[in-house]
């Protein structure tokens, strides 16, 4: 079996925007379903007062690269991120693969 296509994704939210973006990731959620991807974990980070530490970290993966183009090119999350920048201040992904137990 292949190894999933592994993103770590850290979010910063605009201020306020909780139950917004809450609403807006169970979206995401189930458009990545449909292409063979999913949250493997969602993390939420405690507050700093510098907002300088994200909002929430996910680990995200799909069945391959090309499931996460598919996804990334679907209509409905094209048109997500028309909201997106009204709730998510500040992205940052990483790239990676499955390290195995430990």
């Amino acid at each position: 079996m292949p190894d999933r296509h592994i993103r770590v994704v850290s979010l910063w939210i605009h201020p306020g925007q909780e139950a917004t973006f809450e609403a807006f990731e169970r979206e995401v959620a189930r458009i990545m379903a449909r292409h063979g991807g999913r949250i493997d974990s969602a993390v939420r980070v405690a507050a700093d007062q510098a907002g300088v530490s994200p909002f929430e970290v996910h680990v995200v993966s799909f069945a391959g690269r090309e499931a996460a183009e598919s996804y990334a090119t679907d209509t409905e999350t094209l048109e997500l991120r028309r909201r997106r920048d009204e709730i998510i201040a500040r992205t940052e992904v990483l790239e990676g693969r499955d390290a195995g137990a430990y």
